[in-house]
């Protein structure tokens, strides 16, 4: 009898299926891996792309207040000077071991007195800025960093975009990219790397209006995460403490998904950072940020910042799909993702490869899709059986499969007629082929 899978195996589970099927790998894996890093396969592009282009669709294109930028990954080092990132505000404390030398977060030991590797001892903590430093220029005299966040580049445009788009009072702007952190001690698959994406949005508001519009934003947010496919009762705002606060934030809500037997983790944050930003880049910079009204009134403007990470959205979106049941007496494993994440929506097969009269109008079908839809997946390797196994385990919601009633030879009633197998159920109908397109949407 199927039991159903605990907790504590399934993020291994996950990761293993994630490998297996093309989501994620190590990164340079055939030189031993770099810790920290990862690479997405075929399906974890997809997958990873298909919650970028939600994400961008639900806050920019369905918004008439918000304005698209992408920011250069290097930038002047007068940037994160005045963000504050080049001191001891963007630092996490690091002992290292005296006999084995390996290095740990300070903050995320019991004993900071022994190596948890060897029963060394542990020499003083001391604070590590997470910045990559890197030159620049032909003479490598220049420094620059990699960014550790998206949200600085869209401060220093401030005034470039109020001055090409003329934005109404409030506005946002939103930006996906990448960042950079030098982790002291990456670990937990996605949770906690050197190279990640954000997807990131200044919301630019007077002072006055910055709470309600705050409590808008925390219910749209929401409504994120449910197009996600997250489970509310998986899901928690944690307010963070104001001992806790970041230095430029006055108010921040973290907001946490159920990672299976990890727990409550940070999913994506939801800050509100005054005007600190935009006034330290106009003091470093000696350039007016200040946003101007119709009838001239000056000031800078607050700003709320809902941040994303892409990484973490996509393992729990992972977390959240992965299903165990039984089906036809046997252990089915199959990834419960709603259709507009899918890598693949539809499958296509001819039910036997070795029928050219099948494999034809199975291409002619597949084909017709492809034009549509991009994302279907042509499969004809193995039995039947064996695909739908296969293409439930990465998430395809359908299945369609090309048979002798497609072509009228048996029942000439159900020609030009499929078979299109839903993924969760099981369930097998049959569509006319001129429907598919309809019932796929």
């Amino acid at each position: 009898m199927y039991m159903k899978e605990n907790q504590e195996n399934k993020m291994d589970k996950i990761v293993s299926l994630c490998k297996r099927r093309g989501f994620v790998f190590q990164g340079s894996e055939i030189y031993g891996g770099l810790k920290g890093t990862w690479d997405l396969g075929p399906l974890g592009v997809a997958l990873n792309n298909n919650i970028k282009r939600e994400w961008w669709k639900l806050f920019v294109d369905a918004r008439e207040d918000m304005y698209g930028l992408d920011a250069a990954i290097l930038m002047n080092a007068k940037v994160w000077e005045a963000s504050g990132h080049t001191g001891a505000g963007f630092t996490d404390p690091i002992t290292e071991c005296t006999k084995c030398n390996h290095r740990f977060r300070a903050d995320h030991l019991e004993d900071v007195t022994n190596c948890p590797d060897c029963g060394g001892l542990l020499g003083a903590i001391r604070n590590f800025n997470l910045m990559f430093e890197t030159q620049v220029g032909a003479e490598g005299d220049t420094k620059s960093y990699l960014r550790p966040e998206t949200a600085q580049g869209i401060f220093v445009n401030f005034k470039n975009v109020v001055d090409s788009m003329s934005p109404k009072m409030p506005f946002g702007i939103a930006q996906i990219g990448k960042a950079f952190r030098n982790e002291i001690a990456p670990r937990e698959f996605l949770f906690r790397v050197r190279e990640f994406e954000q997807m990131e949005i200044e919301y630019f508001v007077r002072e006055s209006d910055w709470k309600a519009e705050f409590e808008k934003w925390r219910l749209e947010l929401w409504d994120w995460f449910d197009h996600l496919g997250l489970a509310r009762a998986d899901m928690r705002e944690l307010e963070v403490p104001e001992n806790d606060l970041a230095h430029y934030s006055k108010r921040t809500i973290d907001f946490e998904y159920n990672y299976p037997g990890k727990g409550f983790d940070e999913l994506a944050g939801f800050a509100y950072r005054t005007d600190h930003d935009l006034k330290s880049h106009m003091t470093a910079s000696g350039t007016s940020l200040e946003y101007i009204e119709p009838d001239g009134t000056r000031f800078v403007p607050h700003v709320l910042e809902p941040s994303f990470g892409v990484g973490r959205a996509l393992t729990a979106v992972l977390c959240a799909a992965y299903t165990e049941d039984e089906m036809n007496g046997e252990v089915r494993t199959y990834l419960k993702l709603p259709t507009h994440l899918a890598p693949y929506r539809v499958a296509v097969s001819p039910l036997l490869k070795n029928k050219p009269e099948l494999v034809a109008k199975a291409r002619e079908v597949f084909l017709t899709l492809k034009k549509e839809f991009g994302n279907v997946a042509w499969d004809d390797n193995g039995n039947v059986g064996k695909r739908y196994r296969r293409q439930d385990e990465i998430g395809t919601p359908y299945c369609i499969v090309i048979d002798f009633d497609t072509l009228g030879e048996e029942k000439p009633t159900a020609k030009d007629t499929v078979t299109v197998r839903h993924r969760d159920t099981g369930e097998q109908i049959r569509v006319n082929i001129a429907e598919l397109r309809n019932y796929l949407i």
